[in-house]
């Protein structure tokens, strides 16, 4: 079976001389080194448009070739070949006429392949020689196709649904499709907003909220109930705020949905978080922390006693990095023990507790009841006020390694914070072992990824925001390169898809505890750290941004703010 490799690519390029010879030369080195196609390469690099690389590779070939994005595919015949298949294969099918069947392959030599097909579909399979990128680009629509369908349901039983009682098979079917709508979109939050008029529904996706939907306001009163019922919430109180949970299976995947209802002048007010249990498996490595930072990290839940604190603001992670912590320390012979508001995922082997101010089940309560059960490593969800802050300090004290949380802006504030909270200098300068903070930025598409370099301007920009020959071995910044998304439909234009942390990791040593019991102010405390080798966020942003993990502009986004 004939296989266009990378050495045939890059024959067929040399043979026009398209690219400069050096520069190609750079290019198929550089796809060897990080196990990509090349062609794949020369795309995302900008040196080849797609349509150019694919019709000089087919006429070379002498095989039909389709540009998949002038192509209009019917959801019923994409859906001929199952995602799996295709993704596995990477081919597309893309036509169905007097002909036969019409599929982009990015290997149209594969004629066991073709074969296959023909009998699996009983018809003529035609293959036509499409770039892997612009198959793989195309794979959206196998996704596109579910959301669709997902949002014409929804529209479909809402129609239905008005006047309709709550238990009815359409109320019921509108609310489970839209968990399920979330959940395929890759959503963490969904607002269901009354209007005037009408009802919008919004998702939170990779940190910001689109319009997806909008439902006539006839039925919102059947809505707000159907999830009151299932998050075991008063139906017949509308004037008050509550809170609740919901756990339901969407696509096979246990999903906790946190509740919280809220009246407005237009009506009740849903938003409710989707925590999935694949944000269980996320390992400090996955959250983008770097090797020098894991290894301060590391060192610190090793010890048996003492304080990590994770800061940052609402949204930046926080909870899900002391989750990935607590993975790591959960073995069989410790007692790991949780009190937090909301309990955001259910781990096995760990003993949770809610925060209910209903029953006087606050944090420093639930504290308290936790030291009496003889734990091992405790974890706060937040430290609120000076009472949690107290009890919390001196159970570091006295042989426990505590976990929490607190809301400020960086690593150093986090220190002159907890003697705001009346604790005592010795005290914080000798319990707490590292301050951890964080941002969450949104990860480049690596389906429609790019890269530029700076122009003079944005050079001195960033030279005056940080001393950038720290990261740099380049004489010349003009030759440094960063990297964005084009927009594709993978990722619904917007360039990104998924997101990833940026962190600062502060280790208390001996001259930040000098600091602390002198009550020195955050910035000079701050200085200190990174002379002794602290990593701030933005220049972990930046060396990201350098290694096409993230954009520029959402480091200044998050880090500036």
């Amino acid at each position: 079976m004939e296989v266009i490799t990378a050495s045939k690519v890059y024959k067929i390029i040399s043979k026009i001389g398209l690219i400069e010879p050096s520069v190609l030369d750079a290019a198929l080195k550089a796809a060897e080194e990080q196990n990509k196609d090349f062609t794949t390469f020369l795309i995302e690099q900008d040196l080849i448009k797609p349509e150019e690389i694919g019709q000089l590779i087919a006429n070379n070939l002498h095989i039909k070739f389709v540009d998949l994005k002038k192509e209009k595919i019917p959801i019923e015949i994409l859906m001929l070949l199952p995602e799996i298949v295709a993704r596995k294969q990477k081919m597309l099918v893309f036509k169905r006429d007097q002909e036969g069947l019409k599929v982009a392959m990015s290997n149209p030599f594969d004629y066991d392949m073709i074969k296959m097909l023909e009998k699996k579909v009983g018809d003529k399979v035609v293959p036509y020689y499409a770039t892997e990128y612009d198959v793989i680009q195309n794979f959206s629509l196998y996704r596109r196709s579910i959301q669709q369908e997902y949002a014409t349901n929804i529209q479909k039983h809402a129609i239905a649904a008005q006047g309709a009682k709550v238990e009815s098979i359409s109320v019921v079917k509108l609310v489970d499709d839209l968990f399920s709508y979330a959940y395929t979109n890759h959503a963490s939050d969904v607002h269901i907003e009354p209007g005037d008029k009408e009802i919008k529904i919004r998702f939170r996706i990779d940190g910001l909220l689109y319009d997806v939907l909008t439902l006539p306001k006839s039925i919102l009163e059947v809505i707000v109930s159907r999830i009151k019922i299932l998050a075991k919430l008063r139906t017949d109180e509308s004037r008050s705020a509550q809170d609740g949970k919901i756990i339901t299976t969407v696509e096979g995947e246990k999903v906790d949905v946190r509740v919280s209802i809220i009246p407005t002048i237009h009506g009740e007010k849903v938003v409710m978080r989707l925590l999935s249990s694949k944000g269980q498996q996320f390992s400090l490595e996955d959250l983008g922390m770097v090797a020098h930072d894991l290894e301060i990290v590391t060192k610190a839940a090793d010890r048996p006693y003492g304080m990590i604190l994770s800061t940052g603001p609402t949204g930046s992670g926080k909870t899900t990095t002391l989750y990935a912590l607590i993975k790591l320390l959960n073995k069989r012979d410790v007692n790991i023990c949780t009190i937090e508001d909301p309990v955001e995922y259910d781990l096995e082997g760990i003993n949770q507790i809610q925060v209910n101010p209903k029953t006087n089940l606050t944090f420093a309560e639930g504290l308290r009841s936790l030291l009496r059960q003889d734990p091992d490593i405790i974890m706060v969800g937040e430290i609120r006020d000076e009472e949690t802050a107290s009890i919390a300090v001196n159970s570091a004290m006295t042989g426990h390694l505590v976990l929490s949380t607190l809301h400020t802006n960086d690593a150093a504030t986090a220190l002159p914070r907890l003697l705001d909270m009346k604790i005592e200098p010795f005290l914080v300068a000798s319990t707490v072992n590292i301050i951890i903070a964080q941002r969450l930025v949104r990860r480049i598409c690596m389906k429609c990824i790019v890269s530029y370099t700076l122009s003079s301007k944005e050079v001195e920009e960033l030279k005056k925001e940080i001393d950038v020959s720290k990261f740099l071995s380049l004489k010349d910044m003009a030759e440094l390169r960063f990297y964005k998304g084009k927009g594709c439909d993978s990722c619904n234009q917007s360039g990104y898809t998924g997101r990833l942390g940026i962190f600062e990791v502060l280790e208390v040593e001996d001259n930040i505890r000098e600091l602390i019991s002198a009550r020195t102010n955050a910035d000079q405390i701050r200085k200190v750290a990174i002379g002794n080798g602290m990593t701030t966020m933005f220049e972990d942003g930046l060396n990201k941004a350098i290694a096409g993990k993230t954009t520029l502009e959402e480091i200044f986004r998050v880090t500036k703010q």
